[in-house]
């Protein structure tokens, strides 16, 4: 069974390019994820990182075919959103909502088609408090609302969805949201660990 993982820098995790170097997964939830697989399934599935750091819904959906279609995977994952209201803030250059949701849902519909035996998990995105959010903290709090349109978008297509606000919210008021997300945006190992046990916990229950 083959698992593509398609997002921005929470998946790719400063992942090496070359697809047959033995750190192609990153250092972040997908790394955690071969590890666990591979030891309770050995040889059972193959899988494919291909986040890339920055990315907005807009740059997933160009390289959708290159780095999704043509793999031909049976389980594709997808977590997106952050960048779309960072480079907003940041750069001027962000996907407003209405943009963000006709395009999601186009991305979908279009990857069904090609893959029509396809299975899908939506990863809502998530933000926190922390030094790269703190100082415009009520604008970065619109990726919740992206969040919830990537939960709309799932539920139309039937796809699996996993939400993480919640979760980051109360392990945050708990332990301090930068053991998790070291910056408000980028998780750390404690971070990683809770999205690939959520994505496991799903994988398992549903499609093993």
């Amino acid at each position: 069974m083959k698992l593509l993982f398609i997002g921005d820098s929470i998946t790719d995790m400063c992942r090496n390019r070359e697809w047959n170097d033995p750190y192609c997964y990153g250092n972040g939830y997908v790394f955690l994820l071969e590890s666990a697989l591979s030891k309770k399934y050995p040889k059972r599935f193959e899988i494919i990182n291909r986040g890339i750091s920055g990315n907005r819904i807009v740059d997933i959906y160009q390289r959708i075919k290159a780095d999704c279609w043509n793999h031909d995977p049976d389980v594709v994952t997808i977590m997106v959103g952050v960048n779309d209201v960072y480079h907003e803030i940041k750069y001027g250059n962000g996907v407003d909502q209405e943009r963000f949701e006709r395009i999601y849902d186009m991305m979908i519909a279009d990857t069904k088609k090609v893959l029509p035996n396809a299975k899908f998990i939506i990863m809502g995105s998530f933000v926190l408090e922390g030094k790269e959010t703190a100082e415009q903290f009520k604008e970065f709090c619109e990726i919740k609302e992206y969040a919830e349109i990537t939960r709309k978008i799932a539920q139309k297509h039937g796809c699996l969805y996993i939400s993480l606000q919640e979760q980051f919210d109360a392990l945050a008021e708990q332990y301090g949201g930068e053991y998790f997300l070291f910056d408000g945006i980028h998780p750390t190992v404690a971070g990683a660990n809770v999205i690939a046990e959520n994505w496991l916990e799903c994988f398992e229950n549903h499609m093993i």
